[in-house]
Formats: C-alpha cells, sequence, structure tokens
C-alpha cells in the first residue's frame, strides 16, 4: 500500500505541474482527493491492514493528500498570477498618447446673475437672509398688508397646502421682510433670494415656479432717493453704465408710494422695433419691466413693532429670471429650466 501512496502522490502531482487551466485543477482534485477519487478509494481498503501497519499507513495517506492540496494551491496561484498577467497585458495603456479633452462645467446663467447681484449689495452693505418655501398665510399677505379678498389670494394663483388656505407655496420671498423686521431692531439691510411659485401657465415669460430677490432698508431718514439711487446703482452694475432705467408709478399693498422700474430693451434699445418689426421681446413698448419697489407702508411697520414716525425704508423685489434674461438678451424663459447643454455651454 505504500508504494500505492507513492504512486497516487507522483501522480497527482505530475498532472499538477502540467494543467494548463484553472478548470483542471478541479477536475484533478476531483480525481485524486474527492469522494470517490483515487486516495480515498486506496484508504478504504486499509481494514485489511494488520493492526501495527494501520497507524504507519494513515500517517503516510495523510502527507500524501497534504503534499496533493498544497501543490494544487500553488498551482492555482500561479494560475491565476498567469491570467492576471495576461488580462494586464490586453489591457495595458500607452500613457504617452495624447488624453481625451474632458469637458469642464461651469456656472448656470441664473447662478452667475444671483452671484453677482449678492455681490452688488453685499457691497453696499446688505445681509443674506434666507427662509422657508413652505409658508404662513399671515406672513405671505396678512401681515404684508394684503386683506382678505385680495386677488393675489385667489386659488387659482395661489399654491395652497392646506383646507382652510393657511399654509401655501410661498408666492414672493416678501414674507422674510416680516420675519426680519419681527426678529432684529434697526438699522435692517437685508436681501433675501429664492425660489418662489405662482399658479402660471409655461410660456416664453412664465413659469409656475421661478426665483426672486427681496430687499430690504430700514432706518431713520430713508427717501425714495434711497430707493432710487440703490436700484439705479444696482442696473448699472449689473448691465453696464450705459443701462437706461426708468420709474413709473404703481401700487402694491405693502408699499407707499409703489414704483416699477423698467430698463431700455436690450433688443430694440428702446425703438420698439428690429428689423421693422414689433420688437418680440419687449412687444414694441422699447422698455421691460424689471422689479416694483416702494417705501415701507406705515401699516406693515407697525405691525412688526417698528415705530414709522421714527423709522422708514424702502423694499423691492425682482424675478431673476427675468434680470438674466436681460444680463444675457435670453428671449425666452423656458430655455433657463430645459437644461439643453447646448444653450449653457454659451455661458
Amino acid at each position: 500500500m505504500k508504494q500505492q501512496l507513492e504512486n497516487i502522490e507522483k501522480m497527482a502531482l505530475a498532472a499538477l505541474e502540467d494543467a494548463k487551466e484553472s478548470s483542471e485543477l478541479e477536475n484533478l482534485r476531483v480525481r485524486f482527493l474527492g469522494k470517490k477519487g483515487e486516495l480515498t478509494g486506496l484508504l478504504k481498503k486499509m481494514g485489511s491492514l494488520s493492526p501495527e501497519e494501520r497507524p504507519v499507513m494513515g500517517q503516510k495517506a495523510n502527507q500524501v493528500r497534504a503534499a496533493i492540496e498544497e501543490s494544487l494551491e500553488k498551482k492555482k496561484a500561479a494560475l491565476a498570477a498567469a491570467a492576471l498577467d495576461r488580462k494586464l497585458q490586453a489591457e495595458s495603456l500607452d500613457v504617452t498618447m495624447p488624453a481625451k479633452e474632458i469637458a469642464m462645467g461651469h456656472k448656470h446663467p441664473m447662478s452667475i446673475v444671483l452671484d453677482e447681484m449678492k455681490e452688488i449689495f453685499i457691497g453696499m452693505g446688505f445681509d443674506v437672509v434666507e427662509g422657508p418655501e413652505v409658508e404662513l398665510e399671515s406672513y405671505n399677505f396678512t401681515k404684508l398688508n394684503t386683506p382678505a379678498g385680495h386677488p393675489a389670494r385667489d386659488r387659482q394663483d395661489t399654491f395652497y397646502t392646506t383646507e382652510d388656505d393657511s399654509v401655501l407655496l410661498r408666492t414672493q420671498t416678501s414674507p422674510m421682510q416680516i420675519r426680519v423686521m419681527e426678529s432684529r431692531k434697526p438699522p435692517i439691510r437685508i436681501i433675501s433670494p429664492g425660489r418662489v411659485y405662482r399658479k402660471d401657465e409655461v410660456d416664453a415669460t412664465h413659469s409656475p415656479m421661478f426665483h426672486q430677490m427681496e430687499g430690504l432698508v430700514i432706518d431713520k431718514g430713508i427717501t425714495m432717493a434711497d430707493l432710487k439711487g440703490s436700484l439705479i446703482q444696482m442696473g448699472k452694475l449689473l448691465y453696464g453704465e450705459e443701462c437706461v432705467t426708468r420709474f413709473r408709478p404703481h401700487h402694491f399693498p405693502f408699499t407707499e408710494p409703489s414704483c416699477e422700474m423698467d430698463v431700455q430693451c436690450f433688443k430694440c434699445h428702446g425703438t420698439g422695433e428690429v428689423d421693422g418689426h414689433t420688437c418680440p421681446t419687449c412687444h414694441g413698448e422699447g422698455w421691460i419691466e424689471l422689479l416694483g419697489a416702494g417705501m415701507v407702508h406705515p401699516k406693515v411697520l407697525e405691525g412688526c413693532g417698528i415705530d414709522p414716525n421714527e423709522y422708514s425704508g424702502f423694499a423691492f423685489g425682482c424675478g431673476v429670471e427675468r434680470m438674466t434674461m436681460n444680463r444675457f438678451a435670453i428671449n425666452d424663459l423656458r430655455l433657463i429650466f430645459e437644461n439643453d447643454v447646448r444653450f449653457l455651454s454659451q455661458f
């Protein structure tokens, strides 16, 4: 039996040495070490040996098994290393070849304009504040002197989230003016950029979700001249020294007096015509409405605990999309939201 064990060991080691593929190793393992393998079959005959020979042959059989298993593991590792080497050779790269140009990302035009506007007003001494987009009706309307029954409160214009209309998606960032006036003492200089929501149909100039930036100044001796000077300066810094603006009387419930600020149309330069046809951007007006503004209504100040006899202030609100369209001469609001790389790569 000793000779038979040695023969099995020699055959197994020789076969393992000649193996070329990992699949062959499994077949060899089953052939020599499996339940029906040659070594197992020989061990079943140990019952015919004398009591003195059994421990000797058992030890020898264990040595043979250990030798075969060790050779099997070494061969398996060698074949795996060889396979990896072949794979690496096949996938080798010439690091001296020119690399592909990587397309670099850049700011969205909305982000460019918003950052510029923040920089302009921070330079004037304003703080940037942010607030909730899901707002209470009292902050969005009542505390801004917008009475019950006002058209702005209609469900056809506003996204209410409760049956009693007490909670809504804010229609303006003006509620932050109230929150700041309730939590801070004058002097106050803040801007509040953010998303707002209204039930508008999507077209070249409207969207149900858009961005606004509100501004608020409260201090002693603030006048309409401070408002106009700040906004004219903002227009020149944002659009260039050649920017032409005008102010028109208007009405907002939370400011008195109120106005709207227009900029001269960037498409027709104020003529109202392009190539003999009505300008498609300003519809022949020669001007584009940019923002609404005014002096903070005394009732709004009183509601926030500020004495209107001692303090006055101005507020303004502008659509960031509209500012962006004017800044880059974009004639369709939808282009800003479509994320078309062909469009965005121009900025």
